[in-house]
């Protein structure tokens, strides 16, 4: 294990997220199914307790701890999308897969886990442009939308109109 890893509370739905997580993000893997060797306050001997699995070659534990603890959006993991396809495929995995839509290229999974799709595209339009006016429309059109219509936003980012 890594000296620094991440750990997410999930309600004893560990192994259900890891093959979710390692099948949506590209060079990821379940590392390790771990199950408790004797009974605890909340499960079972033999019961899932952890999984150990790499995101993108970066280590994270999902705990089976039970109902008491939610997630927020104030962590959230953000993938950057090359183009609008894999954009689509992340989005339509995360939300069609029992999740919901927010702002701003934000979504929830089915766990309540916050999700950034965030095509790399954005980042140029909107903090790497050299036109302040250019980058400015950029953003507004972002603010406007829930998944990233990258599309749109060159277009406001260019100053033509904007029609999603």
């Amino acid at each position: 294990m890594s000296k620094l890893t991440t750990c997410l509370w999930s309600n004893y739905t560990a192994e259900e997220q890891a093959e979710f997580y390692t099948a949506l993000v590209p060079n990821s893997r379940i590392v390790n199914i771990h199950r408790t060797p004797a009974d605890t306050p909340s499960q079972k001997a033999g019961d899932v307790i952890t999984a150990e699995i790499e995101l993108d070659g970066r280590p994270f534990i999902l705990l089976n701890g039970g109902p008491m603890f939610t997630h927020s959006e104030a962590v959230s993991f953000v993938i950057s999308a090359e183009d609008p396809a894999e954009t689509d495929r992340l989005w339509d995995a995360i939300v069609g897969g029992g999740g919901q839509e927010s702002q701003c290229g934000w979504c929830k999974d089915k766990w309540g886990v916050s999700w950034q799709i965030t095509p790399r595209k954005l980042i140029e339009l909107v903090f790497q442009n050299p036109d302040p006016a250019s980058a400015k429309r950029a953003m507004e059109a972002m603010m406007e939308m829930q998944k990233i219509d990258i599309a749109a936003v060159e277009r406001a980012a260019a100053g033509e109109p904007v029609t999603t």
